[in-house]
């Protein structure tokens, strides 16, 4: 499996803790070189130290996914560094849940401009790079929330809804096109990351911290399913992996 995962370079937004980091040092240690993203400089310092300490390869760069410049300067970081850029895994994401009646519109904002704007604005990054090559991988972080509606979920749904619709258009175009860029769509149930720390509304807050008490998976659990898409052979696309702990209903 590590072959085809050695010498890629991959860029990873949302790198600064949960999924992000998890991902990035399990690539790294199968010989990936990971380029690292997200606001948080000082974690990101960090994980790419622990890296190189095990022998890996990483970089990383501040970088906020809703800034159209930002997400061209990662990129452009990438071939700088390393001479390409194989794969582009868009993780960050925001879960600041509540019911609508709240009108919690700052936070609807911030989860558009995150979950759907960080999304596209990766995207448009790295498409003249993957069609001018013929080749790339992108990978997104959605959630069960992208195939099911919850209380609580109005909007954080609708942004990972989003995400799932526009993944499947780009796979299909790409093959159409023959740019032979590849699509994989994850959708992670309970994930014992920082997610539930951007929840604001007392009630919704109760009810995840006990349904993630109950339930919750590591992060290394998603890393591993990354770490498969990667490597499959260039001419294979699993567009999509939902994935969640084995005693949660969803």
């Amino acid at each position: 499996m590590s072959d085809n995962i050695k010498g890629k370079v991959i860029v990873i937004t949302g790198a600064s803790s949960g999924i992000g980091e998890a991902t990035a040092k399990l690539l790294a240690s199968r010989g990936a070189k990971v380029v690292l993203g997200a606001r948080r400089t000082d974690k990101l310092e960090k994980i790419a130290e622990d890296i190189k300490k095990a022998g890996g390869e990483a970089v990383y760069q501040a970088l906020d996914v809703t800034v159209t410049e930002e997400n061209e300067a990662i990129v452009k970081l990438a071939k700088d560094t390393f001479g390409k850029l194989d794969v582009i895994f868009l993780n960050a994401g925001l879960m600041p849940s509540s019911p609508v009646s709240a009108l919690k519109t700052d936070e609807w904002d911030q989860m558009v401009d995150v979950n759907v704007k960080g999304v596209l604005n990766g995207v448009a990054a790295v498409m003249p790079t993957f069609t001018a090559q013929k080749s790339g991988h992108v990978i997104a972080t959605s959630s069960v929330a992208g195939l099911k509606a919850y209380l609580g979920g109005g909007v954080y749904c609708g942004t990972k809804w989003f995400v799932r619709s526009f993944m499947e258009v780009l796979r299909m175009e790409s093959a159409m096109e023959g740019t032979n860029i590849r699509t994989a769509t994850i959708y992670p149930a309970a994930i014992n990351t920082e997610l539930l720390t951007t929840i604001t509304d007392k009630n919704t807050a109760e009810a995840f911290n006990a349904l993630y008490d109950q339930y919750g998976i590591s992060p290394d659990r998603i890393a591993s399913v990354v770490e498969f898409a990667v490597s499959l052979p260039e001419d294979t696309t699993v567009n999509e992996f939902t994935v969640g702990p084995a005693n949660q209903p969803w």
